[in-house]
C-alpha cells in the first residue's frame, strides 16, 4: 500500500471545511431580515412608481382602450396594426438617420473635448463650466433658441452669418434634406457637456505616473490617448456608448418641437409615432398601438443592450 509523503501531504493542504448549509434561521441571525426591512420601502416606491407601469404598458399592448371606457383585449392585432403601417418603416428609417450621425459625432467629440480640457494647464475649471453650460439650459428653452437661430429668413442667425460669406439663405427645417442634420447638430450640442463631465471624471482617476512615463519616452498627446487614456476609459467608453444609442433611439424632443414631423414626415421619428399614436386624436388616442410599439422599441433595445454586453464583457474586463 502506497504512502503520501509528509511533504506531499502539506503541499495537499488541508481538506477543505464543509460548506454549512443555508436556512432561513441562518438567513435571519446575519441580518437578512432586518436589510429587506431597510429595502421595503425603496422596492415598494420603486415598484410603484417604475415596474408597475412598465407592466400596466405591456398588458395595454394587448388591449384597445381609451382610457375611458372598459378595455377589450385584442391579442395581437395591435402589434400588427403597427406593423402595417406604413408610416412605421419611416419612423424607423428617420430614427436610423438620426442616430448614426448623433453617434458618429457626439460620441467622439466630448472624448476629444474632456481630453483637451485635461491638458489644460490654467483655468480648466473656467473650460470644464462652459463645457457644462449647455446641460445647464433647460431642453425645451434650448430647442427654442435653436429653433430662432435656425431662421430661414436672410436675418435668421445662420443665415447671416452665411450671408457674410455669399451663402445661403437656407432652409434649415423646411427642407427634408437639411432638417434632420439640423436636428443632430442641436441634439448633439445639447448632450455633449454631460459626456465631458463624465469623461473629465475617469479622467482624474489615471495615474499621472503613467503620462509622466509616456512623456520620457516621447510619447505626444495623441499617442499618450491612444496607449494610456484609451485602456483606462474602456468601462466609460463601453457605458456611454450604450447610452447614447438608447439616447438616439428615443429621440422625441427635438423633432417635436423643432418640426413636429415635418417636413413630409422626414424627422418622424419612433417616439414621435407613439405620441401621434396615443395622443393626435382629441377625443382618444390608440393607446393600444402606442404601447405595442413602446414594448416592441424596449424589447428591441433590451436584446441590443445584452448582446452588446456580452460581446465588449472580455474587452471591458482585460
Amino acid at each position: 500500500m502506497a504512502v503520501q509523503s509528509p511533504t506531499r501531504a502539506a503541499a495537499a493542504g488541508p481538506p477543505p471545511a464543509p460548506r454549512r448549509r443555508r436556512n432561513p434561521a441562518t438567513w435571519v441571525r446575519r441580518g437578512g431580515l432586518s436589510t429587506l426591512v431597510f429595502l421595503l420601502p425603496l422596492l415598494l416606491v420603486f415598484g410603484a412608481f417604475s415596474w408597475a407601469p412598465i407592466a400596466q404598458a405591456v398588458v395595454m399592448s394587448f388591449q384597445r382602450t381609451n382610457l375611458v371606457g372598459p378595455a377589450e383585449f385584442v391579442g395581437l392585432d395591435n402589434f400588427a396594426h403597427v406593423l402595417s403601417d406604413p408610416l412605421l418603416w419611416t419612423a424607423l428609417e428617420n430614427t436610423l438617420w438620426f442616430a448614426l450621425p448623433a453617434l458618429l459625432f457626439g460620441y467622439p467629440l466630448p472624448l476629444v473635448a474632456a481630453v483637451l480640457i485635461s491638458e489644460v494647464r490654467e483655468r480648466r475649471g473656467l473650460f470644464s463650466a462652459l463645457a457644462y453650460l449647455p446641460v445647464v439650459v433647460p431642453p425645451v428653452v434650448a430647442v427654442l433658441l435653436w429653433k430662432f437661430f435656425y431662421d430661414a429668413s436672410p436675418t435668421g442667425v445662420f443665415n447671416t452669418v452665411l450671408g457674410w460669406v455669399g451663402l445661403g439663405p437656407w432652409q434649415w427645417l423646411q427642407d427634408p434634406g437639411s432638417a434632420m442634420p439640423a436636428l443632430v447638430l442641436e441634439a448633439t450640442w445639447a448632450a455633449a457637456g454631460g459626456t465631458v463631465i463624465i469623461y473629465l471624471a475617469a479622467l482624474a482617476g489615471v495615474p499621472a505616473d503613467l503620462y509622466e512615463a509616456a512623456e520620457i519616452d516621447g510619447s505626444g498627446i495623441w499617442r499618450k490617448v491612444w496607449h494610456v487614456t484609451l485602456p483606462r476609459l474602456r468601462g466609460v467608453l463601453i457605458t456611454t456608448f450604450i447610452l447614447q444609442v438608447i439616447g438616439t433611439a428615443q429621440v422625441f424632443l427635438e423633432p417635436f418641437l423643432f418640426t413636429g414631423g415635418g417636413p413630409a414626415n422626414s424627422t418622424t421619428t419612433l417616439l414621435l409615432l407613439i405620441y401621434d399614436y396615443a395622443f393626435a386624436n382629441s377625443l382618444g388616442g390608440d393607446y393600444g398601438a402606442a404601447t405595442a410599439l413602446s414594448t416592441m422599441l424596449a424589447a428591441a433595445l433590451a436584446l441590443f443592450s445584452v448582446a452588446y454586453f456580452r460581446l465588449t464583457k472580455s474587452w471591458s474586463t482585460s
